[in-house]
């Protein structure tokens, strides 16, 4: 039976990296936020977010996502309020996904929110990627072309570091590339030892 392998971190700590280098090696990688942004445009979708936070958030008919996340970042009772709605979604069509992949040994399940959205407890292990604090805030600043408040604001919303290091089976301290290459070369070795076994 496949494997699921969560792969998580706080925002800012190079999730995407390690999971595109999972992506090079072959292991095939289903990416939450990615696929959150397509569910999102689904008429089920759309219309669950469009009775619980308004038409302020539409233009044109057209989602306005900035306007949905002014919102959300600000309040964690209308953050959790939109997990609700976007990970039941996001949860089905991981499963389907799921079958397309059943022949491989495992497959990697990236999301920022795995420890606060419970998905964690449907993964085999868990990798959390970890960085330090100001790098983090300062590559969230370059990316998403927003304010140091902005980042903090929404850095309160996600567990921290320990929290979900202490939760993890593997560790990636993303200091560099070479480290993580490393690190991903020891936890495949792991996986394969583990699959033999099981």
């Amino acid at each position: 039976m496949t494997k699921i392998i969560g792969l998580t971190g706080g925002i800012g700590s190079g999730k995407t990296t390690v999971a595109n280098e999972f992506v090079s090696l072959g292991i095939p990688v289903y990416i939450t936020d990615q696929e959150a942004k397509k569910l999102m445009q689904s008429d089920i979708v759309l219309n669950q977010i469009k009775e619980e936070f308004g038409n302020a958030i539409f233009e044109e008919g057209v989602l306005v996502r900035e306007k949905l996340s002014e919102i959300v970042f600000k309040d964690a009772n209308r953050l959790a309020k939109l997990n609700s709605i976007v990970h039941p979604a996001v949860k089905q069509h991981f499963k389907k996904w799921l079958l397309e992949h059943q022949n491989d040994p495992f497959v990697i399940y990236e999301s920022a929110i795995l420890f606060e959205s419970g998905s964690y407890r449907e993964c085999d292990f868990v990798i959390n990627v970890v960085a330090p604090l100001e790098t983090r805030i300062q590559r969230v600043i370059e990316r998403d072309k927003t304010t140091r408040e902005k980042v903090l604001e929404r850095m309160k919303n996600q567990w921290n570091d320990e929290e979900k290091s202490s939760k993890s089976d593997f560790i990636i301290e993303n200091t560099s590339m070479e480290v993580i290459k490393l690190e991903i070369v020891k936890i495949l070795k792991f996986l394969r030892i583990n699959q033999i076994k099981s």
